[in-house]
């Protein structure tokens, strides 16, 4: 039989409810016996022991609330008598050490990339079409009318559907029967067969509202942020389109690629609208230049790479209860298991990291870095405070819902996505990864403002935990999806690829989970496994403009 409940550290004084269990439940646990005082859902938390006003909630060795009202032993903790808490974080405690986990089973473990000139690799090889500015987004959209179905491109989700067949059918007087007996369903993958560039994976369109109005900072972020997205492993080749007038100018843009790429050699075409003769000669020009950059784009395909060439995202949203005991833990244990091997992987969300600030200062190899994580942290907090919304006000209706009542706690479980490694760097959003091992990015908790950031800076797989269910996807990045609950893999098998429920029902470890998901996620950089917010064109792409965004 599995187990009823859980202590996740020592040092907590509630338990986790893996099933729901009844009022009046006999609950032994350390060689005590008591009963609930109520019904306690899954996911929910209850107490092991009376508590007073002002008394201290520790849940992952953490504090994450304090008791607003008396709570008697074996009741649940709640919204109603429960509210967020803390611990205060510095600089200069004693670091932590690290005992990397046996990877002895990959020390010889490569996948199929994609092998750019600044010696990078990438997961995927696609072309982009960027507006410098929203204005330039309808001319975008002409160009991603024209070109994806005529190259063999789908937008749609586990099929396409062909009229030009019935078309075709009707020129050549197919009667009401023939028309209503013809195949027009088509695989992706069938579609993939008549690509006319086998070995580009997709043209990515990346709308957007920014460029100009504002603050002149928004568009020198955007433009960072571009360049990220023009230089990543994933990307060919870019066209870019520019009215001319905006604030985000190429000459930003250019500024930004160069500091990241100082030997840039990719294809990059630039075109200026208010130069151009009329929009017809404009979209002409930037589809004939786009084709002529996916004819040199064709000429890469995949060849072998150490995994170290791995830069892993680690992203979570429409968390529960599970998450921070199935998902995330697996997930940290395939980061540490990555870190182990040489290669990357970068931990973001700094609203969700509230509360765990200390463990990870303590982790961060050089005092620079700690500092950098404390400066930026606080600096978050008392922006969101100035607003009136601190980061306790970050947790959602369905977090709430489903067992995360306070920020603290969600960050305490949000975190166990980062494994145990130490901290080699801290970035801040749009800065690029440069060393190996785990680097902490600050970006929103805001799903897509979050994984926009992670494949800006470089993330050429991003893996995402959810124990509600998101469509989230990146237009450039695969993004693995892992279910924290058999329930939820199950009613939403179509967005699901990777499944850590068993973690909970007891027929896995947070290792053997961990492990599986290293060997899958290989499996996707490879391009053996398309994730399904690839295959449904899940391609979610919001910059952030570094205002409030919990």
């Amino acid at each position: 039989m599995s187990k009823q409940f859980l202590q996740i550290h020592p040092e907590d004084n509630v338990l986790a409810a893996l099933t729901d269990l009844p009022k009046g439940s006999d609950i032994e646990h350390n060689n005590d016996r008591f009963q609930l005082t109520d019904k306690v859902k899954a996911k929910h938390k209850f107490t092991i022991c009376s508590l007073k006003p002002g008394d201290s909630i520790f849940m992952y060795g953490s504090l994450v609330g304090k008791a607003t009202k008396p709570i008697a032993k074996g009741e649940t903790i709640t919204t109603e008598n429960v509210v967020h808490a803390s611990s205060e974080y510095e600089v200069g405690q004693e670091k932590l050490s690290w005992k990397a986990p046996d990877v002895s089973k990959w020390k010889d473990a490569t996948f199929n990339g994609y092998h750019r000139a600044d010696g990078s690799v990438g997961t995927a090889n696609h072309w982009l079409v960027i507006p410098l500015v929203f204005c330039e987004n309808r001319n975008v959209d002409v160009m991603k009318s024209a070109l994806l179905k005529s190259l063999g491109y789908h937008t749609a989700t586990d099929f396409v559907v062909d009229t030009e067949i019935l078309v075709d059918q009707y020129k050549n007087g197919a009667s009401e029967n023939e028309l209503l007996a013809s195949d027009i369903i088509k695989t992706p993958e069938e579609i993939k067969q008549n690509r006319t560039f086998p070995n580009v994976d997709g043209i990515k369109f990346l709308n957007h509202d920014g460029g100009c109005g504002g603050i002149r900072q928004d568009s020198e972020t955007l433009c960072n942020l571009l360049a990220g997205y023009i230089t990543h492993p994933n990307t060919a080749g870019a066209t870019i389109l520019s009215l001319g007038c905006q604030n985000a100018q190429f000459k930003l843009l250019e500024e930004a690629i160069a500091k990241r790429d100082p030997n840039f050699k990719k294809p990059l075409y630039v075109l200026e609208q208010q130069k151009s003769a009329g929009e017809r000669q404009f979209i002409e020009e930037a589809v004939k230049k786009t084709f002529l950059g996916l004819i040199e784009a064709n000429k890469t395909e995949r060849k072998p790479a150490p995994v170290s060439q791995l830069v892993l995202g680690l992203e979570c949203g429409g968390s529960d209860g599970f998450s921070g005991i199935s998902a995330n833990p697996s997930l940290g244990y395939a980061s540490d298991l990555l870190v182990g091997l040489g290669a990357t992987t970068v931990l973001s969300e700094f609203p969700e990291l509230n509360g765990v600030e200390q463990e990870l200062i303590n982790r961060c190899q050089t005092e620079e870095n700690a500092e950098k994580f404390a400066k930026l942290m606080r600096a978050y907090s008392e922006k969101a405070v100035s607003v009136g919304s601190g980061f306790e006000n970050n947790p959602s209706p369905g977090n709430i819902k489903d067992g995360l009542i306070t920020d603290a706690m969600k960050s305490a479980g949000a975190a166990k996505k980062g494994g145990t490694s130490p901290v080699t760097d801290v970035l801040d959003y749009t800065e690029p990864v440069k060393k190996k091992g785990l680097n902490l990015l600050c970006t929103p908790g805001n799903d897509v403002e979050s994984t926009t950031g992670l494949a800006g800076s470089g993330c050429n797989v991003i893996c995402f935990t959810t124990g509600l269910g998101t469509p989230t996807g990146n237009p450039i990045a695969p993004v693995i999806k892992l279910s924290s609950n058999n329930a939820l893999s199950e009613r939403m098998k179509d967005i699901i690829d990777f499944n850590t429920g068993t973690v909970i029902t007891g027929e896995d470890t947070i290792e053997t989970k961990g492990e599986e998901l290293l060997d899958y996620i290989i499996k996707v950089a490879s391009g053996e496994i398309v994730p399904a917010a690839v295959r449904l064109g899940q391609e979610d792409f919001i910059p952030w403009k570094r205002g409030i965004s919990l």
